[in-house]
Protein backbone atom coordinates (compact mmCIF):
# COMPACT_ATOMS: atom_id res chain seq x y z
CA UNK A 1 0.00 0.00 0.00
CA UNK A 2 2.84 2.43 0.83
CA UNK A 3 4.52 1.69 -2.41
CA UNK A 4 1.30 2.51 -4.74
CA UNK A 5 0.98 6.04 -2.49
CA UNK A 6 4.16 6.55 -3.30
CA UNK A 7 3.60 6.02 -6.84
CA UNK A 8 0.67 8.47 -6.83
CA UNK A 9 2.10 11.08 -5.22
CA UNK A 10 4.96 10.96 -7.36
CA UNK A 11 2.80 11.03 -10.61
CA UNK A 12 0.77 14.05 -8.99
CA UNK A 13 4.30 15.93 -8.36
CA UNK A 14 5.42 14.92 -11.95
CA UNK A 15 1.47 15.97 -13.72
CA UNK A 16 2.29 19.11 -11.58
CA UNK A 17 5.90 19.51 -12.66
CA UNK A 18 4.71 19.49 -16.24
CA UNK A 19 1.94 21.78 -15.64
CA UNK A 20 4.70 24.63 -14.34
CA UNK A 21 6.79 23.89 -17.66
CA UNK A 22 3.77 24.46 -19.84
CA UNK A 23 2.83 27.76 -18.07
CA UNK A 24 6.50 28.67 -18.31
CA UNK A 25 6.83 28.09 -21.43
CA UNK A 26 3.41 30.13 -22.47
CA UNK A 27 4.45 33.12 -20.52
CA UNK A 28 6.14 36.19 -23.01
CA UNK A 29 9.81 36.23 -22.43
CA UNK A 30 11.49 39.26 -20.92
CA UNK A 31 13.80 41.62 -22.07
CA UNK A 32 15.30 38.17 -24.94
CA UNK A 33 14.29 39.66 -28.45
CA UNK A 34 13.03 42.99 -29.74
CA UNK A 35 9.49 41.80 -29.27
CA UNK A 36 9.53 42.78 -25.58
CA UNK A 37 11.02 46.03 -26.36
CA UNK A 38 9.55 49.14 -25.68
CA UNK A 39 7.96 50.53 -29.38
CA UNK A 40 9.46 53.53 -31.00
CA UNK A 41 8.03 57.17 -29.69
CA UNK A 42 7.77 60.32 -31.41
CA UNK A 43 11.07 62.88 -31.82
CA UNK A 44 9.90 64.96 -29.01
CA UNK A 45 9.92 62.21 -26.18
CA UNK A 46 13.57 61.75 -26.78
CA UNK A 47 16.36 64.39 -25.14
CA UNK A 48 17.77 66.70 -27.32
CA UNK A 49 21.27 65.58 -28.75
CA UNK A 50 23.80 68.17 -30.20
CA UNK A 51 27.10 66.72 -32.23
CA UNK A 52 30.10 67.98 -32.25
CA UNK A 53 32.74 68.68 -34.56
CA UNK A 54 35.71 68.83 -32.94
CA UNK A 55 39.09 67.63 -34.80
CA UNK A 56 40.78 67.33 -31.14
CA UNK A 57 38.02 65.35 -29.41
CA UNK A 58 37.89 62.77 -33.10
CA UNK A 59 41.09 61.43 -32.12
CA UNK A 60 39.65 59.95 -29.08
CA UNK A 61 36.55 58.21 -31.34
CA UNK A 62 38.72 57.58 -33.90
CA UNK A 63 41.15 55.13 -31.84
CA UNK A 64 38.31 53.07 -30.92
CA UNK A 65 36.89 52.40 -34.47
CA UNK A 66 38.28 49.23 -36.17
CA UNK A 67 40.58 49.78 -38.93
CA UNK A 68 39.15 49.11 -42.21
CA UNK A 69 41.88 46.75 -43.52
CA UNK A 70 44.47 44.61 -41.43
CA UNK A 71 47.48 46.40 -41.14
CA UNK A 72 50.49 45.21 -42.89
CA UNK A 73 52.91 43.84 -40.31
CA UNK A 74 55.61 45.30 -38.75
CA UNK A 75 59.06 44.29 -40.55
CA UNK A 76 61.73 42.26 -38.25
CA UNK A 77 63.78 39.79 -38.71
CA UNK A 78 62.53 37.30 -35.95
CA UNK A 79 58.97 36.93 -34.73
CA UNK A 80 58.50 35.87 -31.19
CA UNK A 81 55.40 33.46 -32.54
CA UNK A 82 57.03 32.03 -35.04
CA UNK A 83 55.53 33.53 -37.83
CA UNK A 84 57.04 34.42 -41.13
CA UNK A 85 55.88 37.35 -43.66
CA UNK A 86 55.47 35.90 -47.38
CA UNK A 87 59.13 36.42 -49.24
CA UNK A 88 58.55 34.74 -53.07
CA UNK A 89 56.06 35.42 -55.56
CA UNK A 90 56.19 32.31 -56.81
CA UNK A 91 57.79 33.06 -60.09
CA UNK A 92 60.89 30.51 -59.57
CA UNK A 93 58.65 27.52 -59.12
CA UNK A 94 55.98 28.26 -61.11
CA UNK A 95 52.89 28.18 -58.71
CA UNK A 96 52.12 30.72 -55.97
CA UNK A 97 49.80 29.98 -52.97
CA UNK A 98 48.39 33.45 -51.30
CA UNK A 99 48.37 34.49 -47.76
CA UNK A 100 45.07 34.84 -46.20
CA UNK A 101 43.84 38.58 -45.59
CA UNK A 102 45.38 38.54 -42.01
CA UNK A 103 48.61 36.78 -43.33
CA UNK A 104 48.56 33.51 -42.67
CA UNK A 105 49.43 30.39 -44.47
CA UNK A 106 46.15 28.41 -46.01
CA UNK A 107 46.60 25.15 -45.02
CA UNK A 108 43.41 23.81 -42.82
CA UNK A 109 42.27 20.71 -41.50
CA UNK A 110 38.99 19.27 -41.86
CA UNK A 111 37.26 16.54 -40.00
CA UNK A 112 34.89 14.77 -40.98
CA UNK A 113 32.92 11.58 -39.50
CA UNK A 114 33.39 12.53 -35.66
CA UNK A 115 36.88 13.25 -36.30
CA UNK A 116 37.66 9.75 -38.05
CA UNK A 117 38.88 11.06 -41.32
CA UNK A 118 41.36 14.01 -41.94
CA UNK A 119 42.03 15.64 -44.89
CA UNK A 120 44.43 18.82 -45.00
CA UNK A 121 43.48 21.40 -47.25
CA UNK A 122 46.33 24.16 -48.97
CA UNK A 123 43.94 26.79 -50.30
CA UNK A 124 44.79 29.81 -52.38
CA UNK A 125 46.75 28.02 -54.86
CA UNK A 126 47.82 30.04 -58.20
CA UNK A 127 49.90 28.58 -61.35
CA UNK A 128 50.91 25.34 -62.01
CA UNK A 129 48.69 23.71 -59.41
CA UNK A 130 49.82 19.46 -59.99
CA UNK A 131 53.57 20.57 -59.77
CA UNK A 132 52.53 22.02 -56.10
CA UNK A 133 50.80 18.87 -55.55
CA UNK A 134 53.91 17.14 -56.39
CA UNK A 135 55.84 18.90 -53.82
CA UNK A 136 53.37 18.81 -51.40
CA UNK A 137 53.23 15.09 -51.83
CA UNK A 138 56.53 14.26 -51.32
CA UNK A 139 56.65 16.00 -48.30
CA UNK A 140 53.95 14.46 -46.65
CA UNK A 141 55.62 10.69 -48.11
CA UNK A 142 59.20 11.82 -46.73
CA UNK A 143 57.10 12.52 -43.54
CA UNK A 144 55.02 8.95 -43.34
CA UNK A 145 58.90 7.34 -44.06
CA UNK A 146 58.24 6.68 -47.81
CA UNK A 147 54.31 5.36 -47.50
CA UNK A 148 52.23 6.97 -49.81
CA UNK A 149 49.61 9.57 -49.98
CA UNK A 150 46.06 9.57 -51.44
CA UNK A 151 45.40 13.23 -52.66
CA UNK A 152 43.14 15.55 -54.52
CA UNK A 153 42.88 18.23 -56.63
CA UNK A 154 40.48 21.45 -57.54
CA UNK A 155 41.85 23.19 -60.33
CA UNK A 156 38.87 25.34 -60.41
CA UNK A 157 38.78 26.77 -56.64
CA UNK A 158 42.75 26.53 -56.28
CA UNK A 159 42.99 23.59 -53.26
CA UNK A 160 44.47 20.32 -53.06
CA UNK A 161 42.82 17.56 -50.52
CA UNK A 162 45.74 15.46 -48.79
CA UNK A 163 43.96 12.43 -46.93
CA UNK A 164 45.48 12.67 -42.97
CA UNK A 165 46.33 15.51 -41.04
CA UNK A 166 49.58 17.06 -42.00
CA UNK A 167 49.08 20.84 -41.40
CA UNK A 168 51.74 21.77 -39.45
CA UNK A 169 54.28 19.70 -42.22
CA UNK A 170 52.57 21.65 -44.86
CA UNK A 171 52.65 24.93 -43.09
CA UNK A 172 56.31 24.99 -42.11
CA UNK A 173 57.41 23.47 -45.76
CA UNK A 174 55.58 26.77 -46.92
CA UNK A 175 56.56 29.20 -44.71
CA UNK A 176 60.35 27.86 -45.75
CA UNK A 177 59.67 28.21 -49.72
CA UNK A 178 58.84 31.56 -48.66
CA UNK A 179 55.01 31.78 -49.18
Amino acid sequence: MAASTKLLLGSGLCHRLAQLTRSLHTQPAQLSSFRSSKEVQSLEQYPEVEPVESAAAWKFVERLLPPQTVPRPVAKTDYPSGWQPQKSDGSESGYFVARTKNHMVPVYLHTRFRGQRRITVVRRVQGDIWALEKDLRAVVEQARNGKLCATRVNELSGQIHIHGDYVDVLREHLKAKGF
